[in-house]
């Protein structure tokens, strides 16, 4: 990877997180609907972007306005850097799997994917392909950047676009969740998971939920068509990978910060979601934009007993890990407010 880990970059990547300098009308960070008070995701089913005001429930549109809501429910952050590892431990974070959609692959090229989107950090200001342009210009009048990025990368003019995702990706690489009591469990700590959650924890593999969820991050990251409830809120239906109504199998760590569930945030608990797998299984529609033959055969074939829910979301909670690093700026070289217009 073309990309190594220093101090540098991560210390100028959290500078850049929290700072709404990327954004057109200057007005949100990635941090925005990423924070860390949140388990860097947020409460909201889809997010509100540009033109936005609030944080977290509370997030409206500023008036007037005809900015569209981000049509998907925002990833966390957490663990990001391990996407794509599979059950043998293998990875390759060049070819790591991004988005619902699976549209970019890299953390490093993920990290510009939001400032070129409308409604997302872009707005009305620039077109997408002046938008980079804008924020490196931004960038480099900026004293504290142009040091910074001087000290992190050690070249003739530092401060541009792909040393920008390349900040970013250091820093978001640095926020790792790994020490859950399911973790320990699995190191040998037998004492770490209740006999409740070791049940839950058979119950989640024999409903037939571990063959798509599986692996370090209980992700096989692969596009699945479940049929998940739409979102009323999208003037017209979210078709996924292609058009087919795929979408990326979401991790399961840290589920106590992630909600609501689903790509779009249409299902609000746990419980929501293992009976939304039980009604499937049962030959149930639950998107009036698929039909039957249309629903993936594994999710057919998964046995959700209404008796084993309250089993597996014991063990589901047992994958929450909070010792990641929680602490945000003070400041940010723009000046602007940290993370945006959130207050």
């Amino acid at each position: 990877m073309d990309n190594p880990t220093t101090p540098e970059k991560v210390a100028l990547g959290k500078l850049l997180y929290f700072d709404p300098i990327l954004s057109g009308s200057k007005d949100i960070a990635c941090a925005t609907c990423h924070h860390p008070s949140s388990g860097f995701a947020e409460s909201l089913e889809i997010s509100i972007g540009t033109n936005g005001v609030g944080f977290g429930s509370r997030r409206t549109f500023k008036e007037p306005n005809d900015i569209p809501f981000v049509k998907r429910n925002a990833h966390t952050i957490l663990n990001t850097g391990f996407n794509g590892i599979n059950i043998r431990g293998e990875y390759d974070p060049e070819k790591a799997p991004m988005f619902w959609d699976l549209r970019v692959e890299s953390l490093e090229k993920q990290a510009l994917e939001p400032i070129k989107a409308f409604e997302e950090m872009r707005g009305h200001a620039y077109a997408e392909e002046d938008i980079l342009d804008e924020v490196i210009k931004r960038l480099k009048g900026i004293p504290e950047y142009l040091r910074l990025f001087t000290d992190a990368f050690e070249e003739e003019n530092p401060v541009n676009e792909i040393n920008l995702g390349k900040a970013i990706a250091a820093y978001e690489r640095s926020l790792v969740a790994n020490n859950s009591r399911f973790d320990n469990f699995m190191r040998g700590d037998k004492s770490a998971l209740s006999l409740s959650e070791i049940d839950g924890m058979k119950a989640f593999v024999e409903t037939g939920c571990a063959k798509c969820h599986n692996g370090p991050m209980f992700s096989d990251f692969k596009k699945h068509v479940i049929g998940a409830p739409g979102n009323r809120k999208l003037s017209e239906p979210d078709s996924g990978v292609d058009g087919t109504f795929a979408f990326r199998t979401a991790t399961l760590r840290n589920l106590r910060f992630t909600f609501p569930y689903m790509h779009n945030g249409s299902l609000k608990s746990l419980k929501h979601v293992l009976e939304f797998y039980e009604d499937v299984a049962d030959g149930k529609i639950r998107n009036e934009n698929l039909s039957k033959e249309q629903y993936e055969l594994l999710i057919k074939e998964m046995n959700v007993d209404f008796k084993k829910i309250p089993q597996i979301i014991n063990f589901l909670l047992a994958l929450n890990d909070d010792g990641f690093d929680k602490s945000v700026p003070e400041s940010v070289p723009s000046g602007l407010e940290v993370a945006g217009d959130i207050h």
